[in-house]
């Protein structure tokens, strides 16, 4: 592979890494002690300028590392008032508690 590829590659993801972290954050600031669907998360981030549309792909990917992390868990499911399906809603853990009393320094790539 021609090393130019390879470092603006390098370059791409280290960009994904941030912009993954920011979203991290915003996710938890949003979950709060409330218990959301990534819909509903989706929808504020939305109705307060963070995110560019309120598809629930901006925040279900996240959702689903914080959950494997440990920061959140699944703690229902409901009917999406939006689609009418059947959703997870999930709630922060207490490392999400820890994390953010830390300075987020436990998310990888801090």
């Amino acid at each position: 592979m021609n090393i130019i590829s390879t470092q603006t590659r390098q370059l791409s993801f280290e960009d994904i890494q941030e912009k993954k972290k920011k979203r991290y954050e915003q996710i938890l600031e949003r979950l709060g002690n409330r218990e959301m669907t990534a819909k509903e998360i989706a929808v504020e981030l939305f109705e307060i300028g963070l995110i560019p549309s309120n598809e629930r792909n901006y925040t279900a990917p996240r959702l689903n590392e914080l959950e494997k992390l440990g920061y959140v868990k699944i703690v229902d499911k409901k009917q999406c008032k939006w689609t009418g399906k059947k959703v997870s809603v999930y709630k922060q853990t207490t490392n999400a508690e820890k994390l953010v009393v830390a300075n987020e320094s436990h998310i990888p790539g801090y």
